[in-house]
C-alpha cells in the first residue's frame, strides 16, 4: 500500500516503523515528518490540506493516517473524504471531543458517562463561586487545544483563581482559554486507554500508563509526557469490562446520535477511584509517548488495522499483541518544556550487545537532518523503547539504550514505570 502519515513526532515515527516492519511492502510518505522519518519514506512539504488531498489523489495514496490533534480539529478528514480518499481519523465535528473540553464534558454529562463534578463558563464570578465550594487540590482546564499543557492542578483556592484569571484574560493560552472548566480533583491512579473505532465497532488496546511530570517522583511541571509503559498490571479484565460498558460503548452510541460517528483513535484518560473508572478526558488520537510502546507490542498487521478502521470493517479482523511488556523513556532537549533549545548534534553509539539490538529501538521526534548529521532541535527529541518478558526487564533495556544516545543538554527521567515496580 501507499500510505501517507500526517505529523512529525515520535508517535508518527513509531506508526511508520511498525508498518515498515510488516512482511508486505509499503511505500510511506510523511507530512511534514522529521529528520529521521526520511529513512522510512518520503517527507513532503505541502501545508495546505486541499493541496495535500490533491497530492494523495494524484499519487494514488491508499490510506492516510492522521497522527496529531490539530489537523483533525481543523477538518483534514472531511477534506480528504470529500475527494473520495481513505483516511483514518475523526471528522471535524467528532474531533470536538478533544478540540473543546467544554463540548467533551457536556457530552459526558448528557450520556451519563462517569466524570468528575465540574462547571464550564466564561464568567469569572461563576467559576470563582464554584471554586470556593471545592476542596483542594482543584483542576482548572482551558477549553481549547494547548498541546497537552492546558490543565492546571491548583494546590490552593488562590492558585486556582489565578489560573482561571490568566486563562480568561488570554495570558496563559490565548483563545484556547476564553472558556474555562473547573472540576473536582479525583484521588486515584491514572491510566491511558485507546480504542480504535470505525464509528460502530472498536478494538480496545492494552492499557498504558504515562508520566506527565518533568522530573522523577512526578515532580515539576506537566509536559506532553516523559515516558510510558504497557500493559500495566494495574488493570484486570473486570476493569476493562467496566471501561467498555460505561465509557466506550455509550460514547460511540452517543456520537452516532449526535450525527458525528466517531472514527479513529479514542484516547480515554481514566482515573481509577476505588476500583471504578472515571473519565478525565478524551483525546481523538494516539497519546505520545504511549503510541511508541503500543506499536511494537502489536503482532498482527498495524496497517491492516488502520485500513479496516478507516473503511468501517473493524469487525472483520482480530488484532493481536505479544505477551511482552514495553517501556519508553523520553529524552528531551535542555530547556523543555520552558522554551526553545539550541540545536545539538546527536551521537548514537554502535549497538554491540545482541540483547539490546533485538529488544530495543529509538523512535525519533524533535530532530532534523543536516549534512548527514542528526540534530536535537527542541522539545521531546526521541523515545528509547525497551521490550522484555517483565516490566523490569523492558525498563532496564530501555535505559541501556538511553545510555547510548548523547547530545548536549539531554534531559530524561530515571524512574519510568516506578508505579508498577
Amino acid at each position: 500500500m501507499k500510505i501517507l502519515i500526517l505529523g512529525s513526532g515520535g508517535r508518527e515515527y513509531s506508526i511508520a516503523r511498525a508498518i515498515k516492519n510488516e512482511e508486505a511492502e509499503h511505500e510511506l510518505f510523511f507530512q511534514p515528518g522529521n529528520g529521521a522519518t526520511n529513512n522510512l519514506g518520503t517527507n513532503l512539504d505541502i501545508k495546505d490540506y486541499n493541496d495535500l488531498a490533491a497530492f494523495a489523489k494524484e499519487n494514488e495514496i491508499d490510506l492516510t493516517i492522521v497522527g496529531p490533534e490539530a489537523p483533525l480539529v481543523d477538518g483534514v478528514v472531511d477534506i480528504f473524504k470529500a475527494e473520495g480518499l481513505t483516511i483514518f481519523g475523526p471528522g471535524k465535528e467528532a474531533a470536538q471531543l478533544e478540540g473543546s473540553k467544554v463540548y467533551m464534558k457536556n457530552f459526558l454529562a448528557k450520556y451519563d458517562i462517569p466524570t468528575a463534578k465540574y462547571i464550564e463558563s466564561d464568567s469569572i464570578e461563576e467559576l470563582f463561586a464554584f471554586t470556593n465550594r471545592l476542596q483542594t487540590p482543584i483542576v482548572v482546564k482551558a477549553d481549547g487545544l494547548c498541546g497537552g499543557k492546558g490543565v492546571i492542578i491548583a494546590q490552593s483556592h488562590d492558585e486556582a483563581k489565578k489560573a482561571i484569571s490568566e486563562m480568561l484574560s488570554g495570558k496563559s493560552f490565548g483563545d484556547a482559554g476564553k472558556k474555562v472548566i473547573v472540576e473536582e480533583f479525583l484521588d486515584g491512579y491514572e491510566l491511558s486507554m485507546f480504542a480504535v473505532c470505525d464509528g460502530k465497532d472498536y478494538i480496545l488496546l492494552p492499557a498504558a500508563q504515562d508520566h506527565k511530570r518533568l522530573l522523577d517522583g512526578d515532580k515539576g511541571p506537566n509536559t506532553g509526557g516523559m515516558g510510558a509503559y504497557a500493559p500495566t498490571p494495574l488493570v484486570d479484565e473486570a476493569l476493562y469490562q467496566k471501561v467498555r460498558e460505561r465509557i466506550i460503548r455509550p460514547t460511540l452510541e452517543g456520537m452516532q446520535k449526535e450525527g458525528a460517528p466517531f472514527e479513529g483513535v479514542l484516547f480515554i484518560g481514566i482515573m481509577v477511584v476505588n476500583g471504578e473508572p472515571v473519565t478525565l478526558e478524551f483525546n481523538v488520537r494516539f497519546g505520545d509517548p504511549e503510541c511508541e510502546i503500543l506499536m511494537p507490542l502489536m503482532t498482527s498487521s498495524v496497517s491492516d488495522m488502520f485500513y479496516k478502521a478507516a473503511t468501517k470493517r473493524l469487525g472483520e479482523i482480530k488484532v493481536e499483541f505479544s505477551d511482552q511488556y514495553a517501556v519508553g523513556v523520553v529524552m528531551a532537549s535542555e530547556n523543555y518544556p520552558y522554551g526553545p533549545s539550541t540545536p545539538a548534534e546527536i551521537i548514537l553509539d554502535d549497538v554491540k550487545h545482541k540483547e539490546i539490538e533485538e529488544n530495543t529501538h529509538i523512535s525519533f521526534a524533535g530532530v532534523t537532518m543536516e549534512d548527514g548529521k542528526l540534530y536535537a532541535t527542541g522539545g521531546r527529541v526521541l523515545v528509547c523503547v525497551g521490550l522484555g518478558e517483565s516490566i523490569k526487564e523492558a525498563r532496564d533495556r530501555a535505559y541501556m539504550r538511553c545510555g547510548q544516545v548523547h547530545f548536549a543538554g539531554k534531559k530524561l527521567r530515571t524512574d519510568i514505570a516506578y508505579q508498577a515496580l
